[in-house]
């Protein structure tokens, strides 16, 4: 196992997203940090980051939190304040 220094950030990510992400993180039973990691080294590499299933059990969190954004969006985002 490689050894490795965390640190603290602050991101801000949609809502629903992160609802997706979360319920993500828990069906795979790892913490959002471990799953935006591999995410991020999986995306690094040009390699997809979930199986079949995992893709199925994501596609249904979508659903529930009604996240229709997809990598199309992923640059024309604009945050609204309310």
């Amino acid at each position: 196992m490689k050894k490795i220094e965390r640190m603290q950030t602050g991101l801000r990510l949609e809502k629903r997203m992160v609802k997706v992400l979360k319920g993500t993180a828990e069906y795979l039973d790892i913490s959002m940090s471990e799953l935006v990691e591999c995410m991020a080294l999986h995306a690094f590499d040009g390699k997809l980051v979930f199986g079949e299933e995992t893709r199925g059990k994501i596609e249904a969190l979508r659903e529930v939190y009604g996240l229709e954004l997809t990598s199309a969006d992923a640059h024309g985002l604009e945050e609204e304040f309310q």
